[in-house]
């Protein structure tokens, strides 16, 4: 890890709240498009709190895909359906981040995922148990639509063009790199939809430039 990465991980840390001042579970969400490098960087956000005490449970959205039937009733080239139908964001509310809210009583149990994607079949993931310590950080496209906007107690967005974050995913995935690319056309646009929507950049707390992930700046909050 470049000195650039670990010095900004240290500075979003430190601005995760206090789970023992607060008295409950933080959350925390990690959004970005596409690409930009959410999950490796909610991984070693989690590994550096851990490394500092904190008790921290790690989480996607991913594990909350709609079946597929119902991610591509819209077509399979729809970036509407890509940006409103991608994720089951009432059983994500439900089983994962309302368990931690504010005021909750009785046990806080979750569950971190429900659906795999690659096979599209249901999880038996069992309900654990979490304290009034946790903190989660939790990944994933979509999450400051109006439906889960309220549930973070830290918002982090990173940022970068498509050109880079499409790059990234033709070495990874094997999608074209252009971004105008026809083939691409239903994620680029669903997640403009999104944007425009949401705002998330505006609504987040803390902006990271990630467009080189080894060397992210941050552009504010942190």
């Amino acid at each position: 890890m470049t000195d650039e990465r670990s010095r900004v991980l240290h500075r979003v840390a430190t601005a995760v709240p206090d789970a023992h001042r607060l008295g409950r579970p933080v959350r925390v969400g990690v959004d970005g498009v596409d690409g930009v490098g959410k999950t490796t960087f909610a991984d070693d956000l989690a590994d550096l709190l851990r490394a500092d005490g904190r008790e921290v449970l790690r989480a996607s959205v991913d594990g909350f895909h709609r079946p597929a039937d119902e991610r591509y009733r819209r077509g399979r080239t729809s970036p509407e359906g890509f940006f409103l139908d991608s994720y089951d964001l009432d059983a994500f509310r439900r089983m994962l981040l309302d368990p931690l809210a504010p005021g909750r009583t009785g046990p806080r149990r979750v569950r971190t995922a429900v659906r795999d994607v690659v096979t599209d079949t249901a999880l038996e993931t069992p309900w654990r148990d979490v304290t009034d310590t946790t903190v989660a950080v939790v990944d994933g496209v979509f999450l400051q639509r109006g439906e889960l906007v309220d549930a973070w107690d830290l918002r982090v967005w990173l940022d970068a063009p498509f050109e880079a974050t499409y790059a990234r995913m033709a070495a990874r995935d094997g999608c074209p790199p252009d971004p105008a690319h026809p083939a691409n056309a239903r994620y680029r646009e669903g997640q403009l939809l999104y944007l425009a929507a949401c705002r998330p950049v505006e609504r987040a707390h803390v902006v990271l430039d990630h467009t080189d992930p080894s060397r992210p700046r941050v552009v504010r909050g942190a």
